[in-house]
């Protein structure tokens, strides 16, 4: 049995307090009217946002009118002009804790996910290298419940919109006597609605949790079985699970992550966040399986099983750029403008996070996983898990931060505050969770095979 260690529980506490308080600040600094909008940024200049060029025009179109240079008129304009700017950006900067906040639980979660997702695909394809791993990816998925009620909150608060991070659920938008009425977005309101939105998330989340909790108390039953009955129940359920999630999968990906540019839409994307999904959920088994290996544990995981998972890692990286360049390269090449401003936008305004994603999720993973002597190296493995990882977490905010506080992002304290508090969180979950039931599978029909697998 797996013993929680002291230290490591002190560390993931002091993760989640110092996120806590990150996040905190987060939520407390930012702006409530635009006259703090205004002291802001003539503290800190326009951030990235262009704010202090709009500023300047419009202050030397105030200036000008003063002096006698343009008409009453033109000068009521610069003023109209200046306070639509300074409301843009209030509504930007508040939603940016919110934003934090979210891409940070969803990236963690989505880590949980796409362990549950590989773990049933080991079920299914009646995998024999990998039963020595099972009981780490389900201290993986022990999270799912966890991250499941704090995403399923978070939405809930944008439907009732306590944040507004969701620009489709602003009812003046398919409202045909509103000056903001936007003919695209009620076109889509018999699906994007908030009811609806909540139903599906609710049968996604609870499908999910469901083949969790019975796969994961199948497995502990199979311990002690006699017969082969419980491992049969988890490869049926593993095939039903596998059909009910690539088709939920795209959907939440449509809702959770593509909704927020709700004049745009890719038919690549449920694969496309499938594919960074499962790449950042492998590369934690491989993670988490070298820590207990290091702490004396998993005897009979060895490299060649660390050398399999890297393998998984390297594939599910070139599959990923083989899916953004897909969707980029049509999309690019085709040049129609409601499509192309999605990556025009990230392009001119997200520039190094754009290209730095690209970077970390593409270039490091060749170039460091490539050799097939690298991949059975554990730190070298670790080092490289960690640029994957954080390459996607840039991935993901990539995704959410353009479409809900635009121009005026930052990677700061909220962003670095969330990110600590859930990555403290996932460490407390998924490792106590490990300290529930032996390490082994033993009564696995595979687990000879995966104990003597050699490569």
């Amino acid at each position: 049995m797996y013993t929680l260690p002291s230290k490591l529980k002190l560390f993931a506490i002091i993760f989640m307090v110092i996120g806590a308080l990150g996040m905190g600040i987060g939520f407390i600094t930012a702006p409530s009217s635009t006259e703090e909008v205004k002291e802001m940024m003539a503290a800190h200049g326009d951030g990235h946002g262009g704010g202090h060029e709009t500023t300047h025009d419009t202050e030397k179109d105030s200036h000008e009118v003063a002096s006698g240079d343009h008409e009453e008129g033109r000068g009521e304009t610069a003023h109209d002009n200046e306070e639509e700017h300074l409301l843009h950006t209030l509504h930007q900067l508040q939603n940016r804790p919110w934003s934090a906040l979210y891409i940070a639980s969803f990236f963690f979660f989505m880590i949980a996910l796409g362990t549950l997702a590989f773990y049933a695909i080991q079920y299914a394809a009646q995998a024999g290298w990998s039963p020595v791993l099972f009981r780490v990816m389900e201290g993986i998925t022990a999270y799912l419940p966890v991250a499941s009620v704090i995403i399923f909150i978070l939405l809930l608060l944008s439907v009732f919109h306590v944040n507004h991070i969701f620009h489709w659920m602003d009812s003046e938008l398919i409202n045909p006597d509103s000056p903001k009425y936007d003919s695209i977005i009620a076109g889509k309101s018999g699906y994007l609605n908030g009811p609806f939105f909540l139903i599906r998330a609710a049968i996604f989340l609870i499908g999910w949790n469901l083949y969790r909790y019975f796969s994961r108390r199948n497995s502990i039953a199979d311990d002690t079985a006699e017969d082969n009955r419980y491992f049969k129940k988890n490869f049926k359920m593993s095939a039903g699970f596998l059909v009910f999630f690539i088709v939920t999968e795209s959907m939440m990906s449509w809702d959770w992550i593509m909704s927020f540019d709700p004049h745009w839409f890719s038919t690549l994307f449920g694969w496309y966040v499938f594919a960074g999904m499962m790449v950042c959920a492998i590369t934690v088994i491989a993670m988490v399986t070298i820590v207990l290996k290091s702490q004396g544990y998993l005897e009979y995981v060895n490299d060649s099983h660390i050398h399999d998972l890297a393998k998984f890692m390297f594939g599910f990286s070139i599959f990923w750029t083989y899916l953004w360049f897909s969707q980029f390269m049509l999309i690019w090449y085709s040049n129609i403008p409601e499509e192309v401003t999605y990556f025009v936008t990230r392009i001119e305004d997200y520039k190094l996070p754009f290209f730095g994603m690209l970077a970390m999720n593409f270039i490091f993973p060749v170039l460091l996983l490539m050799n097939s002597d690298y991949k059975r190296v554990n730190w070298f493995v670790v080092m490289t898990g960690i640029v994957i990882l954080l390459g996607h977490y840039i991935d993901v905010f990539n995704m959410v931060m353009p479409a809900t506080v635009g121009t005026s992002w930052f990677i700061g304290i909220p962003e670095i505050g969330s990110l600590l508090f859930f990555f403290g969180l996932f460490v407390f979950v998924v490792f106590t969770a490990l300290t529930k039931a032996p390490l082994l599978a033993k009564h696995n029909p595979f687990v000879k095979e995966s104990k003597h697998f050699h490569y």
